[in-house]
Order: C-alpha cells, then structure tokens, then sequence
C-alpha cells in the first residue's frame, strides 16, 4: 500500500491459532499451484467474467474467482494483508462466523464489481474483495491498535508501528479516489478497485453484526 506494507497487529495476539485465515491462505496458494499447472485455459474457465454473471452463465466463477490470482506479486501481497488483518477479525468472529463473513465481503466485492462494469468480458480474480472486507471489519473493532509495518521509501526500508486507522484509511481513500477515476480495470495488470471499495464498506457496515455473541476487545 504505497511503500506501507502491514505485517501483524503489534497491539494483541491472536486467543487462538487463526484456524480458517491459515486455511484460507492455503487455499490459495493451491489454487494458484493450478493456475500455474492449467495456464490460461485454467484462467479464463473459473475467472469471473461480469458479462457472463450478467446473462445469467457461469455464476460458480462469483466464488472461484475469489480464490485465483494473476501473478506471484499478486498473490503474495493479498496474503500478507490477509495475515496482518485476518487473526484478530476471525477472533473476534469466531471460526464459523468469520468463515460466512469473509465469503461474503467477497461476494459483495464481486457483485459491486459487476454493478460497475456490466458489460466487461475482461476476466476478473484475486482474493482482495473479500480482504478488504476484512480490513473494513479490523478497523471497526481495533481502530486503535499498532500495526507493526515495512515502510519502504525508495532505498529506504524500515519497519514501523502505524495505527490502524490511519493505514486502513489511507488505503481505502487511495481505492476510492481511483475508483472515482475510472481506473477500475484488471487489464494489463490494472486493478478491481470497484470491488475493493465494496467489500471494504461490506466489512465496515456488518463487523458488529458478525461479532455478536464475542468478547471481542474493540481497543478502544
């Protein structure tokens, strides 16, 4: 995120090991292994396609897609802010919840995608929707908490504590003011930030909801 790059909540552990965000990375990374083994063929079969959701075929894709990646950089960078974010949100949840929650940040994610661009046939994948529904929820419940960071500038690398809100905020800010431009194309590398916007609201407007039952420690 613009040389910020999140590692893990400096503020708190975790009250038990994150059983489904750990399964969740490694669904990924199999599916990827998949990618890599099927090519492009692979690609265009389970990638969501908004044209297609739109006439009423290939709706599997709303959940496959969400679990495909276009490249190492992509996949590793999802990851990381999926580690970062993802254990204290599923501890707040709990397993079960969590589970429904993150599914559907990214299928709001993927929905809000289709609403912006109905009539694109440029395939879509990456697990960001349904994270950034995960960071929406983060910043809900721990909006105080440190974020222990890789701020890297040019040369310069260090690690750094941010608090959450300021770095989730500037994140979603930069989403916004680039879906606002149009940029929302996964083209030649481009990114869904039409999605990104959508599961982050998502996670913000449905956190509490999902928490409900928890003794979750809001930070604040």
């Amino acid at each position: 995120m613009g040389g910020m790059i999140p590692l893990r909540d400096a503020s708190r552990e975790p009250r038990s090991f994150p059983v489904v965000t750990t399964a969740i990375i490694v669904v990924n990374a199999f599916v990827f292994v998949l990618e890599l083994m099927g090519g492009d063929a692979f690609v265009k079969q389970w990638s969501l396609v908004p044209a297609d959701i739109v006439a009423g075929r290939h709706w599997i894709t709303i959940l496959t897609a969400m679990f495909m990646h276009a490249g190492w950089m992509h996949i590793i960078g999802n990851m990381v802010f999926l580690w970062a974010f993802g254990p204290e949100v599923e501890d707040a949840m709990g397993a079960l919840r969590y589970s429904a929650f993150y599914l559907l940040s990214g299928l709001v994610a993927a929905l809000a995608q289709i609403a912006a661009m109905p009539s694109s046939t440029v395939p879509n994948l990456g697990a960001s929707g349904a994270i950034a529904g995960v960071m929406g929820a983060f910043l809900i419940t721990y909006p105080h908490d440190e974020i222990r960071s890789l701020l890297v500038l040019g040369w310069f690398v260090r690690v750094t504590f941010i608090p959450a809100a300021l770095l989730i905020g500037v994140w979603f800010l930069i989403q916004f003011f680039n879906q606002v431009g149009a940029v929302a194309d996964v083209q030649g590398g481009g990114v869904a930030y039409t999605a990104h916007v959508g599961g982050f609201i998502f996670g913000v407007i449905t956190a509490r909801i999902f928490e409900i039952g928890r003794s979750a420690d809001s930070g604040a």
